[in-house]
């Protein structure tokens, strides 16, 4: 059972980010199939898998960060404040689900699909777009994408 399904709808057109985000599906996946399990196991699932969530956007987020800065991405700064904000909010929400407050793990996670979904529909293929447009001038080639240093420290 899934929440949420990659198609190459999704897809920006470098492998690694593609790559990266079909792991956050996995991990809005394995969220939502937690909200069905009994309480002992929902507490445990949802707080390791939340646990490899947050760690995981950290991850992808600088990754993508590094790439837009290198490729000089004109909306860059409004693409962080974007990931800064959903960083925010998910270090919020897994607060409340440790400190034991009000928290609905299945609406967290409908919340969590929805934002993904429309990130990257959205945003993440307003750099797509700039991206194609840089190979079709020639200014980027898929070779240049694939020896970019995308490593985060």
């Amino acid at each position: 059972m899934e929440i949420i399904i990659w198609e190459d709808k999704y897809s920006t057109g470098v492998k690694l980010i593609d790559s990266q985000h079909q792991q956050l599906f996995d991990l809005t996946n394995q969220l939502y199939l937690a909200c069905f399990a009994g309480d002992d196991v929902l507490n445990t699932v949802f707080h390791d898998t939340m646990h490899k969530m947050v760690e995981y956007v950290h991850f992808h987020f600088s990754t993508e960060l590094k790439l837009l800065n290198k490729i000089d991405f004109p909306d860059y700064k409004n693409h962080k404040k974007l990931h800064d904000e959903l960083i925010r909010d998910i270090l919020e929400v897994a607060k409340e689900f440790k400190e034991d407050k009000k928290f609905i793990p299945n609406n967290f996670v409908r919340t969590l699909k929805d934002w993904i979904l429309s990130h990257i529909g959205v945003y993440d293929k307003i750099y797509a777009g700039y991206i194609a447009e840089q190979k079709r001038r020639g200014v980027l080639t898929e070779r240049m994408l694939n020896e970019m240093d995308l490593s985060v420290t």
